[in-house]
């Protein structure tokens, strides 16, 4: 049997933060082993976070392990075998001057369910107990005579460790959370418990026991010991939590793990959460207007109908998120992970989007008014009836993408690739399309009168039935275009490309074709009143015998002229 007197003295020498090696050194065989239990008897006396695999984590886990075991009693596999104001006294005993670390409690947790009579649902059952009345105040605001964080304050001074009061019960009340949390995982594993293990941090909704601002209050509590307080220790934790409806207005949550958790409904306006890791959480119709999300990580997460409002999204990953219905208006998220995103029906009035990636995004229906999308990547994007109007989509690449009815009217599209795009019946009126590539896209009954089109590059479009009345296409390369029953009406076309492009049908009335290249065009049934052919090269184009050419300008002027028009004018 050990000897009071060293189990006194090895206590002494923990108090002086020597090694536990150098404490043993002298112990050995029983000895060690009653050692070691002594120190965890007071292992609340040192101010350090548990984790790892070193002798004293191990055996403060088979302590915790013990104090589980012991608060999960029960005398008819209901009612409590221990008095709840000794398992409450202890929980402070125990937890009052530590941090739980996520390794400790894995194990301490394993431990416990796996240990014979283990009664994981009244475990439960008493510290959820604790939290309630803890986050109640009921500790703490007691008398002197009845208040556990205060003895067990002086407790801890009288061993010559200086702790602050509203650290004892705050240390003591988030690692029950925390361990609460762990719990509540256990749902995960066993069917069973689902019905009886349910951890809601701000009481259940809809319950007389809810509270919305429970769950903040503690966060606020948590930091005002020390800034982060809250997420450093329980941010580790709050993957799969339970947090719909919760108020976390303003709360810092910075780097927290929220992963798989319900904060449907929640409100978190001007929170920071900031490299939060939200992958597959629920955040369904919650309010994160004016929150801070740059680098987060929201990948798979629900976010429909979502408010974000004038948020901060930058750097964000939401890649495969749905965003549908979501309300983007104003939020920042530029450069961010878009990648396969369902943004359909969405809001993304003056959004900054710039140089996020959108690619294989789920656009339809959206609202993209007057937002920044320079040197986005929107390849494959769906923005079929989206509304683009008066947004700078300079530098996107739309390579593949669908823009059916879609508005781009009034839009910036300086070096814009639409290459092989789809724009059936979209909008470019007045859109700046400068140095754009339209190769290969599909423009087929699109609107685009008086867009500027000067420069671009229109290889292989289809431009079939659309609209180009007043825009500019001088210098444009037209070359083999589809223009066929397409409206014209006053383009400029001066110097452009139109070599074996289709014109069959379409309206040219006062067209300008000065200098253009008309050669081997096909102008079968087009209406050419009032257009100009001035030095245009006109070489073995084609067109019908009833082509009315009595009103056009300049075919004196026009070169390669057919002799047929030589001859029918005497040119």
């Amino acid at each position: 049997m050990v000897q009071i007197e060293f189990l006194k003295q090895l206590w002494r020498n923990c108090l002086r933060q020597s090694r536990l090696e150098d404490v043993l050194h002298t112990a050995s065989g029983e000895n060690q082993i009653i050692a070691i239990a002594s120190l965890t008897d007071g292992l609340a006396s040192q101010q350090v976070e548990y984790k790892g695999n070193d002798l004293l984590s191990i055996s403060f886990e088979e302590k915790l392990q013990a104090n589980l075991l012991e608060w999960a009693q029960t005398s008819n596999g209901y009612t409590s075998s221990i008095d709840d104001r000794k398992i409450y006294k202890d929980i402070y005993a125990i937890f009052s001057n530590i941090e739980l670390g996520t390794e400790v409690v894995e194990i301490a947790i394993k431990r416990f369910v796996t240990s014979e009579n283990a009664n994981p649902v009244n475990l439960f059952r008493k510290l959820s107990d604790f939290y309630h009345r803890w986050c109640d105040g009921e500790f703490i605001d007691a008398a002197p005579d009845d208040n556990l964080p205060q003895q067990q304050m002086l407790q801890l001074r009288s061993q010559n460790i200086n702790i602050g009061l509203r650290k004892v019960d705050i240390n003591t009340g988030l690692n029950v959370m925390i361990l609460l949390l762990e719990l509540h995982r256990l749902r995960e594993q066993s069917n069973n418990l689902e019905a009886e293990i349910a951890f809601y941090a701000s009481g259940r909704p809809n319950d007389d026991n809810f509270f919305t601002s429970k769950l903040l209050r503690v966060i606020n509590y948590s930091d005002s010991v020390e800034i982060g307080n809250f997420s450093n220790v329980v941010g580790a934790f709050l993957k799969g939590a339970f947090l719909e409806n919760v108020y976390l207005g303003d709360a810092n949550l910075t780097g927290a793990n929220l992963s798989s958790a319900n904060l449907g409904n929640a409100y978190l306006g001007d929170a920071n959460l900031t490299g939060v890791q939200a992958e597959k959480a629920n955040l369904c119709e919650a309010n994160l207007g004016d929150a801070n999300l740059s680098g987060a990580c929201l990948r798979e997460a629900n976010l429909t109908h979502c408010d974000l409002t004038h948020s901060n999204l930058s750097g964000a990953d939401l890649s495969g998120a749905d965003l549908s219905g979501a309300d983007l208006s104003y939020a920042n998220l530029a450069g961010a992970n878009l990648v396969g995103v369902n943004l359909a029906g969405a809001n993304l009035t003056s959004v900054n989007l710039r140089d996020a990636d959108l690619s294989g995004a789920n656009m339809i229906n959206s609202i993209v008014f007057a937002a920044n999308l320079s040197d986005a990547n929107l390849i494959g994007v769906d923005l079929s009836y989206a509304d683009l109007c008066r947004a700078d989509i300079s530098g996107v690449n739309f390579r593949g993408s669908t823009l059916k009815g879609t508005n781009l009217s009034d839009s910036l599209m300086f070096g814009t690739n639409f290459t092989e795009a789809i724009l059936l019946g979209a909008s470019l009126s007045y859109a700046k399309l400068n140095g754009a590539n339209l190769n290969g896209a599909n423009l087929q009954g699109a609107i685009i009168f008086g867009a500027d089109l000067a420069g671009v590059n229109l290889t292989k479009v289809i431009l079939a039935r659309a609209d180009l009345s007043g825009v500019t296409l001088s210098e444009a390369d037209l070359s083999g275009v589809d223009l066929s029953d397409a409206i014209l009406l006053g383009t400029d076309l001066s110097y452009a490309n139109l070599q074996s492009a289709n014109l069959s049908g379409s309206n040219l009335t006062g067209a300008i074709f000065y200098g253009a290249d008309l050669s081997h065009t096909n102008l079968s049934y087009a209406i050419l009143g009032g257009a100009d052919v001035s030095e245009a090269n006109l070489e073995n184009s084609s067109w019908n015998e009833n082509l009315e050419w009595e009103n056009v300008r300049g075919l004196d002027k026009a070169l390669n002229l057919p002799q047929a028009l030589k001859d029918k004018f005497r040119l």
